[in-house]
This record gives C-alpha cells, structure tokens and sequence, in this order.
C-alpha cells in the first residue's frame, strides 16, 4: 500500500563517492560533506500508475522535487539543487496509489544521481 508513502529501494550496484553512504536497505543515503547539489532521479514502472514520486530531504518531502501528474505515467524524473548540510539524508519516495508498483529490473527501473557542485 503506498497511499501515505513508501521509499523506493535502489539497486545494489552502485557508483558512491566517499562522501556519500547508503543504508543497508538501499533507501537512504547520507551526504556527509555540506554544500550545493544537484539531485535527479528516475522511476520507471512495469505499468502506468496514478502516483506520485518526489525526493525526502531528512525524511521530510521536497515539493520542487514532486512529480504528481494528473494521468497515469510509468516513467517518472525530475533534477533540482539543494544546498545540503553534512549529515543530511535523502530518499526516492512514491505516494497516492492503493497498489504496489512494480519498477522495470536493475538500473532502469530506478537511478538516483547526487552530484555536488560546489
């Protein structure tokens, strides 16, 4: 049920820079160096849904980040820049729908990219 929320696990392949460290469900992830960032995820579904997708910056959602169409998508993406403190942690996070999604196997069914730029 994902009605209120449900984080989206990534795969466990991943690129980290040593500033950064997930969590053992490949859920969260914690900046550990303050600063500018650019932060952009994809979700790509199995089926077309009527949820939403949108980043949690310390476990609290990021509007500028929220893609909450009005018809039923199966890819979903969006990039913002944030200016992060160390410690912050951030989520993928899908909302509204009453069923489980089902994202595309590996690599294409959800990224996440955290870049720091300055």
């Amino acid at each position: 049920m994902l009605l209120l929320g449900t984080l989206v696990p990534l795969p466990d392949s991943q690129v980290l820079s040593p500033d950064i460290t997930v969590n053992g469900a490949n859920t969260v992830f914690t900046v550990n160096t303050a600063g500018r960032y650019q932060l952009s995820y994809i979700l790509n579904t199995t089926a077309a849904l009527a949820s939403g997708t949108r980043l949690l910056i310390n476990g609290a959602a990021n509007q500028a980040s929220t893609v909450a169409p009005l018809l039923s998508l199966s890819h979903f993406s969006n990039e913002i820049i944030l200016d992060l403190n160390a410690g912050d942690t951030i989520s993928i996070q899908m909302f509204g729908i009453a069923t489980a999604a089902t994202l595309l196997p590996g690599a294409s069914g959800a990224s996440l990219s955290i870049t720091r730029l300055s």
